[in-house]
């Protein structure tokens, strides 16, 4: 099974695919820096009557780029998201809205890169497991039990639309029994992981002693 991502992988395909360069510039040296881009909310009028309710507000909100910072954080980094969830406990349920559709938790961070250590943390600490944490972290009953309460889940899709099948895949030999189950649901043609180390290929004949070198 593939090996955990290392930094550097996870940094040159989430800049090109989800995030955007300037969120991981700083572990990315070969990636010049880019101005850093604040979210900008949606134009939205109501069409419709306001509901009865109108909540207080009483406290402030976390900060926007700090439940940012900690999401990235928990794609590859346990001792930044510790740091911080240890800075702000309310950051364990936070989730950034990506845009699009594309909401994000650190426990759904962590589970589609593979890191069973950052979703274990987590996990000891509250966080809400869902099948796609579960299908990393090879939950066997747990998935079966979700897909028995709404068997449409098998097509369900995570952050940045990563499926139920792929999050098996990055579980690597503790998830495998998951995968197989997830194939037996349902049959995909599962493509390797763009992102994952290739494990070595045992194939490769050894090399014949006129190869070796030559001792003196």
């Amino acid at each position: 099974m593939p090996d955990p991502i290392d930094r550097r992988s996870f940094a040159a395909f989430t800049a090109s695919v989800v995030l955007g360069r300037e969120a991981l510039a700083a572990d990315t040296p070969d990636v010049a820096p880019m101005p850093h881009r604040l979210p900008t909310e949606a134009p939205f009028t109501r069409d419709y009557p306001p509901p009865g309710f109108n909540p207080s507000w009483k406290n402030p909100q976390i900060n926007r780029l700090l439940v940012q910072d900690f999401v990235v954080f928990a794609h590859m980094d346990l001792g930044m998201t510790k740091r911080l969830l240890e800075r702000e406990p309310g950051l364990l349920h936070a989730t950034v809205n990506w845009g699009a559709g594309d909401w994000e938790t650190a426990l759904g961070a962590a589970s589609h890169m593979g890191r069973h250590d950052i979703v274990e943390y987590l996990l000891e600490n509250g966080a809400r497991i869902d099948i796609f944490c579960a299908a990393m972290m090879g939950q066997l009953d747990a998935v079966r039990a979700f897909l028995t309460l709404q068997p449409k889940l098998i097509d369900a899709k995570g952050p940045h639309g990563f499926a139920l099948h792929f999050h098996a895949q990055v579980g690597g030999d503790r998830s495998a029994k998951v995968l197989d189950y997830l194939q037996s649901v349902k049959k995909l043609d599962l493509k390797p992981v763009p992102f994952l180390k290739k494990p070595a290929d045992k194939t490769d004949p050894p090399k014949k002693p006129a190869d070796q070198p030559k001792g003196n």
